[in-house]
């Protein structure tokens, strides 16, 4: 053997054994690509998980959110209405008991009311008539000198400073 073989048989070993390198390091590549698409698998999962427990969360906090509105609007056209009714009321037993101006915006009033779209909660009319609204009351009450005013219902918070 001389030296070229000798020189031959370590470029053939060093061959091997970077061929040997490759391998392994194709295989820390591969070791790290299933740990990064691991990743992406898990944040997809999340992902969808949390649209989906969103989508029910938020269906059941919109329903209570709408349920309290709808019941809060309800209440303080009831309250319109009930003031409508008791001072139509008034005019008819005594029709010279307000001005006709304060008549005219009663009138207006129960307009008003009967224009609202309770079957329509989509309805774009129903902010501009819930305003309407309370500009006419507190119409009516400053030209009158009362001191109504609506303060909603009583939370459980005021319970303890109600007197029966």
């Amino acid at each position: 053997m001389d030296i070229f073989d000798s020189c031959l048989n370590s470029e053939s070993t060093q061959v091997h054994e970077n061929s040997n390198n490759s391998a392994s390091f194709d295989e820390i590549v591969d070791i790290f690509a299933s740990s990064i698409s691991l990743e992406k698998t898990h944040i997809e999962e999340g992902y969808a998980d949390g649209y989906r427990d969103g989508l029910v969360i938020g269906r059941k906090d919109g329903y209570q959110v709408g349920l309290k509105h709808g019941f809060q609007v309800g209440e303080e056209l009831g309250f319109y209405r009930g003031l409508v009714d008791v001072w139509t009321s008034a005019i008819r037993v005594d029709p010279r008991c307000f001005s006709t101006r304060v008549q005219k915006t009663i009138q207006q009033m129960g307009e008003l009311l009967d224009q609202y779209p309770f079957m329509e909660p989509e309805n774009e009319t129903v902010d501009g008539i819930l305003e309407g609204l309370r500009l006419k009351f507190r119409v009516v009450c400053a030209t009158l000198g009362l001191n109504l005013g609506y303060s909603g219902y009583p939370k459980i918070s005021d319970a303890h400073e109600m007197e029966f």
